[in-house]
Protein backbone atom coordinates (compact mmCIF):
# COMPACT_ATOMS: atom_id res chain seq x y z
CA UNK A 1 0.00 0.00 0.00
CA UNK A 2 2.61 2.29 0.93
CA UNK A 3 4.45 1.99 -2.85
CA UNK A 4 0.43 2.20 -4.53
CA UNK A 5 0.21 5.92 -2.48
CA UNK A 6 3.91 6.81 -2.91
CA UNK A 7 2.80 6.54 -7.19
CA UNK A 8 -0.36 8.24 -6.88
CA UNK A 9 1.32 10.84 -4.62
CA UNK A 10 3.84 11.20 -7.37
CA UNK A 11 1.24 11.38 -9.96
CA UNK A 12 -0.59 13.96 -8.27
CA UNK A 13 2.30 16.37 -8.12
CA UNK A 14 2.74 16.24 -11.47
CA UNK A 15 -0.64 16.88 -12.38
CA UNK A 16 -0.46 19.99 -10.66
CA UNK A 17 3.03 21.15 -11.69
CA UNK A 18 2.01 20.24 -15.16
CA UNK A 19 -0.45 24.21 -15.19
CA UNK A 20 2.50 25.74 -13.71
CA UNK A 21 4.46 24.98 -16.21
CA UNK A 22 2.43 25.59 -18.77
CA UNK A 23 2.04 29.37 -17.80
CA UNK A 24 5.86 29.79 -17.89
CA UNK A 25 6.07 28.92 -21.15
CA UNK A 26 3.35 31.28 -22.11
CA UNK A 27 4.96 33.98 -20.03
CA UNK A 28 8.64 33.43 -21.93
CA UNK A 29 6.33 33.45 -25.68
CA UNK A 30 4.69 36.93 -24.66
CA UNK A 31 8.00 38.20 -23.62
CA UNK A 32 9.94 36.53 -26.92
CA UNK A 33 7.04 38.03 -28.70
CA UNK A 34 6.71 41.34 -26.99
CA UNK A 35 11.17 42.05 -27.56
CA UNK A 36 10.30 40.89 -31.40
CA UNK A 37 7.81 43.74 -31.45
CA UNK A 38 10.14 46.15 -29.77
CA UNK A 39 13.32 45.13 -32.21
CA UNK A 40 10.78 45.31 -35.27
CA UNK A 41 9.92 49.06 -33.53
CA UNK A 42 13.51 50.38 -33.45
CA UNK A 43 14.06 48.62 -37.13
CA UNK A 44 11.55 50.90 -38.50
CA UNK A 45 12.79 53.77 -36.65
CA UNK A 46 16.35 53.38 -37.92
CA UNK A 47 14.88 52.89 -41.69
CA UNK A 48 12.42 55.73 -41.02
CA UNK A 49 15.70 58.12 -39.60
CA UNK A 50 17.49 56.92 -42.85
CA UNK A 51 15.42 58.34 -45.09
CA UNK A 52 15.22 61.40 -43.12
CA UNK A 53 18.73 61.65 -43.24
CA UNK A 54 18.84 60.62 -47.54
CA UNK A 55 15.72 63.08 -47.79
CA UNK A 56 17.49 66.22 -46.23
CA UNK A 57 21.06 65.74 -47.81
CA UNK A 58 19.40 65.20 -50.89
CA UNK A 59 17.83 68.86 -50.40
CA UNK A 60 20.93 70.28 -49.29
CA UNK A 61 23.20 68.84 -52.21
CA UNK A 62 20.54 70.33 -54.41
CA UNK A 63 21.03 73.86 -53.04
CA UNK A 64 24.39 73.63 -53.22
CA UNK A 65 24.45 72.67 -56.97
CA UNK A 66 22.18 75.16 -57.76
CA UNK A 67 25.36 77.71 -56.11
CA UNK A 68 27.82 76.22 -58.00
CA UNK A 69 25.92 76.71 -61.08
CA UNK A 70 24.72 79.98 -60.35
CA UNK A 71 28.47 81.20 -58.88
CA UNK A 72 29.74 79.58 -62.21
CA UNK A 73 27.40 81.40 -64.84
CA UNK A 74 27.53 85.16 -62.95
CA UNK A 75 31.31 84.73 -62.91
CA UNK A 76 31.79 83.72 -66.73
CA UNK A 77 29.28 87.18 -67.70
CA UNK A 78 31.82 89.40 -65.36
CA UNK A 79 33.59 92.45 -66.94
CA UNK A 80 36.34 93.90 -65.65
CA UNK A 81 34.61 96.91 -63.98
CA UNK A 82 32.63 94.83 -61.85
CA UNK A 83 35.17 91.69 -61.01
CA UNK A 84 37.65 94.28 -58.99
CA UNK A 85 35.06 95.04 -56.08
CA UNK A 86 33.24 92.14 -54.36
CA UNK A 87 31.32 94.83 -52.76
CA UNK A 88 29.88 96.34 -55.75
CA UNK A 89 26.32 96.00 -57.52
CA UNK A 90 24.77 94.89 -60.50
CA UNK A 91 26.05 91.18 -61.64
CA UNK A 92 29.11 91.25 -59.35
CA UNK A 93 26.57 91.47 -56.54
CA UNK A 94 25.01 88.33 -58.28
CA UNK A 95 28.00 86.18 -57.76
CA UNK A 96 28.79 87.52 -54.19
CA UNK A 97 25.29 85.97 -53.14
CA UNK A 98 25.68 82.82 -54.80
CA UNK A 99 29.11 82.60 -53.09
CA UNK A 100 27.70 83.22 -49.61
CA UNK A 101 24.86 80.71 -50.51
CA UNK A 102 22.12 83.23 -50.86
CA UNK A 103 21.36 82.93 -54.24
CA UNK A 104 19.90 79.35 -54.80
CA UNK A 105 15.74 78.39 -54.61
CA UNK A 106 14.83 76.36 -51.71
CA UNK A 107 11.77 74.80 -53.31
CA UNK A 108 13.58 73.24 -55.93
CA UNK A 109 16.06 71.90 -53.19
CA UNK A 110 12.65 70.63 -51.18
CA UNK A 111 11.58 68.17 -54.34
CA UNK A 112 14.64 66.73 -54.07
CA UNK A 113 13.84 65.55 -50.73
CA UNK A 114 10.16 64.20 -51.61
CA UNK A 115 11.84 62.06 -54.14
CA UNK A 116 14.70 60.67 -51.42
CA UNK A 117 12.32 59.64 -48.94
CA UNK A 118 10.08 57.98 -51.36
CA UNK A 119 13.23 55.99 -52.93
CA UNK A 120 13.93 55.04 -49.18
CA UNK A 121 10.10 53.58 -47.94
CA UNK A 122 8.86 56.85 -46.43
CA UNK A 123 7.23 60.17 -47.23
CA UNK A 124 7.37 63.63 -46.18
CA UNK A 125 5.32 64.87 -43.57
CA UNK A 126 3.99 68.35 -43.91
CA UNK A 127 6.93 70.49 -46.15
CA UNK A 128 10.33 70.35 -46.34
CA UNK A 129 11.48 74.09 -44.43
CA UNK A 130 13.82 75.46 -46.42
CA UNK A 131 16.31 78.52 -45.57
CA UNK A 132 15.07 81.00 -43.36
CA UNK A 133 17.27 83.70 -44.54
CA UNK A 134 20.20 82.68 -42.05
CA UNK A 135 23.34 81.29 -43.10
CA UNK A 136 24.37 78.58 -42.96
CA UNK A 137 21.25 77.81 -45.24
CA UNK A 138 19.39 74.65 -43.87
CA UNK A 139 17.11 72.29 -44.57
CA UNK A 140 14.90 70.53 -41.87
CA UNK A 141 13.01 67.42 -42.98
CA UNK A 142 10.30 65.16 -41.22
CA UNK A 143 9.35 61.34 -42.65
CA UNK A 144 6.86 59.10 -42.01
CA UNK A 145 7.66 55.31 -43.35
CA UNK A 146 5.31 54.45 -45.43
CA UNK A 147 4.26 50.92 -43.97
CA UNK A 148 3.14 50.31 -40.40
CA UNK A 149 5.40 48.24 -37.93
CA UNK A 150 2.56 45.84 -38.12
CA UNK A 151 0.26 43.77 -35.92
CA UNK A 152 2.13 42.41 -32.56
CA UNK A 153 1.54 41.68 -28.94
CA UNK A 154 1.65 45.13 -28.02
CA UNK A 155 -1.57 46.60 -28.98
CA UNK A 156 -1.93 49.61 -31.40
CA UNK A 157 1.29 48.60 -33.56
CA UNK A 158 -0.93 47.60 -36.58
CA UNK A 159 -1.60 51.40 -37.15
CA UNK A 160 1.78 52.46 -36.21
CA UNK A 161 3.96 54.39 -38.46
CA UNK A 162 7.47 55.62 -37.75
CA UNK A 163 9.06 59.01 -37.75
CA UNK A 164 12.21 60.98 -38.02
CA UNK A 165 13.48 64.46 -38.28
CA UNK A 166 16.57 65.08 -39.77
CA UNK A 167 18.74 68.56 -40.69
CA UNK A 168 20.61 69.10 -43.33
CA UNK A 169 23.19 72.18 -43.69
CA UNK A 170 24.87 74.14 -46.54
CA UNK A 171 28.12 75.71 -45.32
CA UNK A 172 29.69 78.35 -47.98
CA UNK A 173 33.94 77.65 -47.42
CA UNK A 174 35.32 80.51 -49.15
CA UNK A 175 34.37 84.67 -49.36
CA UNK A 176 34.97 87.33 -51.59
CA UNK A 177 37.74 89.45 -52.18
CA UNK A 178 41.26 89.47 -49.77
CA UNK A 179 41.76 90.05 -46.35
CA UNK A 180 42.09 93.42 -45.15
CA UNK A 181 45.91 94.95 -44.92
CA UNK A 182 47.09 92.08 -46.78
CA UNK A 183 49.03 91.91 -49.82
CA UNK A 184 48.04 89.95 -53.31
CA UNK A 185 50.06 87.27 -52.70
CA UNK A 186 50.55 84.34 -55.08
CA UNK A 187 46.96 81.90 -56.27
CA UNK A 188 47.16 79.12 -54.64
CA UNK A 189 44.35 75.83 -53.76
CA UNK A 190 45.01 74.04 -56.82
CA UNK A 191 43.57 76.40 -58.90
CA UNK A 192 45.41 78.75 -61.63
CA UNK A 193 46.92 82.18 -61.42
CA UNK A 194 44.49 84.58 -63.53
CA UNK A 195 46.26 87.30 -65.53
CA UNK A 196 47.04 90.21 -64.41
CA UNK A 197 46.73 93.95 -65.61
CA UNK A 198 43.67 94.67 -67.17
CA UNK A 199 41.65 92.41 -69.06
CA UNK A 200 40.62 92.51 -72.68
CA UNK A 201 37.90 94.22 -73.96
CA UNK A 202 34.80 92.02 -73.60
CA UNK A 203 36.39 89.11 -71.32
CA UNK A 204 35.61 88.32 -67.82
CA UNK A 205 38.18 89.25 -65.14
CA UNK A 206 39.94 87.21 -63.04
CA UNK A 207 38.51 87.42 -59.12
CA UNK A 208 39.87 86.28 -55.81
CA UNK A 209 37.61 84.56 -53.18
CA UNK A 210 39.39 83.48 -49.90
CA UNK A 211 38.94 79.78 -48.69
CA UNK A 212 40.37 79.06 -45.49
CA UNK A 213 42.21 81.99 -45.02
CA UNK A 214 44.24 81.63 -48.67
CA UNK A 215 43.49 83.80 -51.39
CA UNK A 216 42.41 82.11 -54.42
CA UNK A 217 42.21 83.50 -57.93
CA UNK A 218 40.08 83.00 -60.44
CA UNK A 219 39.66 83.00 -64.34
CA UNK A 220 36.67 82.67 -65.46
CA UNK A 221 38.05 82.59 -68.72
CA UNK A 222 39.53 79.35 -68.22
CA UNK A 223 36.49 76.73 -67.44
CA UNK A 224 39.39 74.40 -65.73
CA UNK A 225 39.91 77.33 -62.70
CA UNK A 226 36.23 77.34 -62.42
CA UNK A 227 35.30 73.94 -62.38
CA UNK A 228 38.54 72.91 -59.51
CA UNK A 229 37.22 75.85 -57.33
CA UNK A 230 33.76 75.02 -57.80
CA UNK A 231 33.79 71.57 -55.98
CA UNK A 232 35.21 73.32 -53.12
CA UNK A 233 33.19 76.04 -52.36
CA UNK A 234 30.29 74.35 -50.16
CA UNK A 235 30.20 71.68 -47.48
CA UNK A 236 26.95 69.92 -46.79
CA UNK A 237 26.44 67.76 -43.51
CA UNK A 238 23.89 66.57 -41.43
CA UNK A 239 23.27 68.56 -38.15
CA UNK A 240 21.95 67.64 -34.78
Amino acid sequence: MTGRTARRRAAGDTGQAFPVYLTAVAGLLFLALAFFAVGRAGADKNGAQTAADAAALAAAQSYRDQLRTGLLTALGGLTGDLAGDPTGGGANAAWTDWLTGRAGSPDAACGAAASYATLNGAGLVGDCEPPDGGLPAAFTVTVRATDPVGRSVVPGTEDTHATATARAVVEPRCAAGRPAGEPSPRPSGGVSPGPSGTPSPGRPAPVEIVCGGEVVTIDPARPGDLARAARALFAVRLAD
